[in-house]
């Protein structure tokens, strides 16, 4: 791994929040836009890690994101919401939203709450989970930008969509996190910072053939040329393509299409993110009794651990179980980030003040480029 460098955990969390706090944020909230961050590196979804940080320093100089800005309750009932989030950090509706949500199915035993005018708000699944460290079953939603091209079209009309679901069980609660299009946006800048070809089966160019040069794909996203990523199943329905198309769908609805904001066709464009978001939450005990619950979830994922191995496997995992494993790995033993990213989180420091070589060393960033700065 000689294109990365491995920071603890705690450096790179010092780094974070003296970074946001330096764009104006709170303490409290620099807490909350770090802990978002982080887990998603401590998971090992290097896509939404300290590699994001560079899309949230353009959109607060471009003004796309307000730093001041607070989400407002606009549309509530007792068992739903909808959220303003006039342009605000994404991270930080996101985690009021699912707050309000855990709030009402405390008290009627489940919550729907879609937010508007928001932005990027890190993996899905950290709003999940915050459900399930509540011993309910939390969902989580995003629509975006669009990336995604609709089967059988040549322009992206969805955004990656991705679609997080968290549930208490033993030893490992069930957590999915997944993208409705093959692979995130992220993935792509990650494969550009590598100068690598994509594999064959992930994106379209603009007249919707498949393309591997990661570079172009994203120009013609940002520059809404046509081409972009496939969904789920790729770009005929012989592998499902239609169904990637459809979950993808599903995401909208929850949260544009309540919530009346910005559809991902619309979103990021005339100098406004736009990006909406939908949680959900349910309390077990509207079901019976929330232990006896989370027992039976937590047998059946044994049995799907110790069911049958194909030739030459020795572990099925169940989801969530990666995650752990990775975590602990990392908060043990560093996290390892790309000589590109980190020549991006120098240039924010550079930007609000700050000193990188005391949060990032020495470093040689010769040779190193930006793949996130488009």
């Amino acid at each position: 791994m000689s294109n990365y460098i491995t920071y603890s955990y705690e450096a790179l969390e010092r780094f974070c929040n003296d970074v946001f706090e330096k764009f104006g944020f709170t303490k409290d909230e620099s807490k909350i836009i770090s802990d978002v961050l982080l887990m998603s590196d401590l998971y090992g979804i290097e896509s939404h890690g300290m590699q994001r940080l560079a899309r949230y320093h353009k959109g607060i100089e471009k003004g796309l994101i307000k730093v001041k800005a607070k989400p407002e309750v606009v549309f509530e009932t007792p068992v739903s919401a909808v959220i303003e989030g006039n342009d605000g950090m994404g991270q930080l509706i996101g985690h009021f939203a699912m707050e309000k949500a855990i709030e009402k199915a405390s008290k009627t035993g489940m919550a729907v709450v879609s937010c508007r005018n928001s932005n990027h708000y890190g993996i899905a699944g950290y709003y999940a989970k915050m459900a399930s460290d509540k011993g309910f079953l939390g969902m989580s939603m995003t629509n975006s930008e669009a990336i995604m091209v609709p089967t059988f079209g040549r322009l992206a009309m969805l955004g990656s969509n991705p679609i997080a679901v968290a549930m208490p069980a033993e030893p490992y609660d069930f957590f999915f996190d997944a993208s409705t299009t093959v692979v995130t946006r992220g993935k792509l800048e990650i494969y550009n910072k590598l100068s690598k070809p994509l594999p064959e089966g992930w994106a379209l160019d603009a007249s919707g053939k498949p393309s591997s040069d990661a570079e172009d794909v994203l120009k013609n996203i940002v520059a809404k040329n046509g081409g972009g990523i496939m969904p789920l199943g790729g770009s005929t329905e012989q592998l499902g393509s239609h169904k990637g198309y459809g979950y993808g769908m599903f995401c909208e609805i929850f949260t544009s299409i309540f919530s009346g904001g910005l559809t991902s066709n619309h979103t990021h464009t005339g100098g406004k993110g736009g990006t909406c978001h939908g949680f959900m939450v349910i309390n077990p005990n509207i079901f019976g009794n929330a232990d006896e619950i989370k027992a039976h979830l937590s047998t059946f994922l044994e049995e799907l651990r110790n069911s049958p191995k194909s030739e030459g496997q020795t572990r099925i995992y169940t989801h969530g179980e990666k995650e752990i494993i990775a975590s602990a790995d990392r908060m043990k033993n560093g996290i390892a980030v790309n000589i590109n990213t980190v020549f991006e989180m120098a240039q924010m420091c550079k930007f609000v003040g700050l000193d990188y070589k005391s949060y990032l060393g020495e470093v040689d960033f010769s040779g190193a480029k930006s793949g996130s700065y488009q």
